[in-house]
């Protein structure tokens, strides 16, 4: 049975907790229980929460049943079974968390949404199999899993059996992974413990309102056990998305829009090549370019005004939803990556971004990324294709950062997976670079079925300065190292590195912008369309022998063949 939550008219006056300022009743509600004033995002219960975020306020809650027992008999300075029945009178719920149905922006979603009010949105077992259960719902029914975390942590009057909630609830979403189903974690004020260390941050995208503190262990538990006063901010969202532990932050009256762009690029069923070809701008006979002056281009490369990578974004892609961080140690600026519509459909784009000026150069590094950001990619790149994306890698660094922190947190290393992991992937990769390929820090990205460039872009194993410092042993001599590295588009058309070029308009890509864009999305759709015909196991094996070929007689073709055998 469908349900609409009632909204209550209180029509007190409220003093905001966070900046002290009487707040009237009816414009908290209205406000979805944001402050209007300083912006603090106090709770919502349960069916509050379903009722912002489903599409009329209605949803349908899942047809099951399950309410915590007493296994341990647990007494403190009250019987927990005395606790539960007092939650449930106060609360109105079976349970910590409710589970639903619901549509988001016109798409279906399994929602498992936590309510602290219910003993700390505490992880028992009853809490544990309800969310096991809405997994396991949105794994049969392949639709996309939701959960609103609202937690102190596991439930310590169930004992261990709430221990083994957090190992039960963690397979249910292993098996989404392998379903290839979307999941997406939203953080509020507070997740801790046994929630945050369990399906809260195993989702493909976590979502955090803003200052909502998420972590294992609470502050006052660690400045109490290592003796230590933590800084301002600490584990709240802020904090966090700086350390590349969530993907974004979102405000709560934006936080239904921004679930359902999410989940209309995870659920697009459309055909990857339908309808005819699409019109190829690309050159792909050297002959048909002119001779070049490798030299110049290096410096055409270079130029600043060239479009980057998030102009690209904005210009040949539409409906660009970034995600930020790596999971492990950082969000690395150089690299941007998220997910984008081309042509119609939903693609994962990946690139370096440098900037325009100065302080926007400062602020990427250059376009230099360190290993969080190949870490990031790495990521998204493995969602891409665990929701059947096509990926485009935008390339243009200067090479990865040649940092000691950068080397201290394995920069070598996350290059090298990289490498192997997109020798693999089962979706389409096309690469173009728009700028510089630097290096072991542009391929990083570029391991393609397809890989193009821009006519006066460069592409090469070293700058013209390094080699000609070290070969050279002059750093003058780098215009005779650009001519001697054959770094220009017609010499690395006629190796085979790249497989096309786009030529750029009058002036380079940065004096006509929209045309470099029209041309860069032209190129995308006809790649796209062609490696559509492609079924997954095909693109891995076609993009293994394309790079298997060089410094090899072993044609394309016939690793094709050798690879289908295998394979088949």
């Amino acid at each position: 049975m469908s349900r609409t939550t009632a909204v209550s008219t209180d029509t007190d006056w409220l003093l905001c907790r966070g900046c002290r300022t009487p707040v009237y009743g009816k414009r908290l509600i209205r406000n979805h229980r944001v402050c209007p004033e300083c912006g603090l995002h106090l709770p919502l219960t349960a069916e509050q929460r379903l009722g912002m975020l489903a599409d009329d306020g209605r949803y349908e809650p899942l047809a099951v049943t399950v309410t915590s027992s007493d296994p341990l008999r647990f007494v403190d300075r009250v019987p927990y079974a005395d606790r539960l029945a007092d939650a449930r009178a106060r609360t109105g719920l079976n349970e910590a968390v409710l589970c639903a149905r619901a549509t988001v922006e016109g798409v279906p979603a399994i929602m498992a949404v936590m309510d602290f009010r219910f003993l700390g949105g505490s992880l028992g077992s009853a809490v544990g199999e309800l969310i096991t259960i809405a997994a396991e719902t949105a794994l049969a029914e392949h639709t996309p899993l939701i959960i609103v975390t609202a937690s102190g942590g596991a439930r310590m009057q169930e004992g261990a059996l709430s221990l083994m909630q957090m190992a039960k609830t963690s397979a249910a979403l292993g098996a989404l992974d392998r379903a290839g189903v979307l999941t997406v974690s939203v953080i509020t004020d507070p997740t801790y413990g046994g929630v945050a260390a369990s399906f809260a941050t195993l989702a493909d995208v976590i979502v955090a309102e803003p200052g909502a503190r998420l972590g294992f262990a609470g502050r006052r538990v660690i400045e109490q056990t290592i003796r230590q006063v933590l800084p301002e901010g600490f584990q709240t969202a802020e904090f966090l998305l700086a350390r590349g532990m969530i993907d974004m932050i979102v405000e709560r009256g934006r936080l239904r829009q921004e679930l359902g762009r999410l989940l209309r690029a995870a659920t697009f069923t459309g055909v990857r090549s339908a309808g005819p070809a699409p019109a190829d701008p690309v050159v792909r006979d050297h002959r048909a370019l002119p001779e070049p002056d490798p030299w110049r281009h290096v410096s055409q490369a270079r130029d600043l005004t060239r479009p980057t990578t998030l102009d690209y974004l904005s210009l040949a892609f539409t409906d660009f939803q970034e995600l930020h961080g790596d999971r492990i140690s950082g969000d690395c600026p150089a690299v941007v990556g998220g997910t984008a519509w081309l042509d119609g459909r939903p693609v994962l784009v990946l690139g370096q971004q440098k900037g325009h000026d100065p302080a926007e150069l400062m602020r990427r590094n250059f376009g230099m990324p360190v290993p969080a950001g190949y870490r990031k990619a790495a990521r998204l790149m493995r969602l891409a294709e665990k929701l059947d994306l096509p990926i485009v890698t935008l390339v243009d660094t200067p090479g990865a950062y040649p940092g000691a922190d950068a080397e201290e947190q394995g920069q070598a290393v996350a290059i090298a997976e990289n490498l192997r992991l997109m020798a693999f992937l089962s979706v389409p990769v096309v690469t173009v670079i728009i700028g510089e390929g630097g290096s072991g820090g542009a391929l990083g990205l570029a391991v393609a079925n397809r890989v193009l460039m821009f006519s006066s872009s460069v592409y090469s194993v070293i700058s013209p300065e390094g080699c000609a410092a070290i070969v050279w042993k002059d750093p003058a001599a780098a215009p005779r190292a650009a001519a001697a590295l054959g770094l220009d588009a017609r010499e690395l058309l006629r190796l085979g590195v790249v497989d096309g070029v786009l030529v750029e308009p009058e002036g380079g890509t940065g004096a006509d912008p929209l045309r470099a864009a029209e041309l860069l999305g032209a190129a995308l759709r006809a790649s796209l369309h062609e490696l559509g015909a492609l079924a997954p196991d095909q693109l891995g094996a076609d993009r293994r022998a394309r790079f298997r070929q060089f410094g090899s007689a072993v044609t394309v073709e016939a690793e094709l063949l050798t690879i289908s055998g295998e394979v088949h």
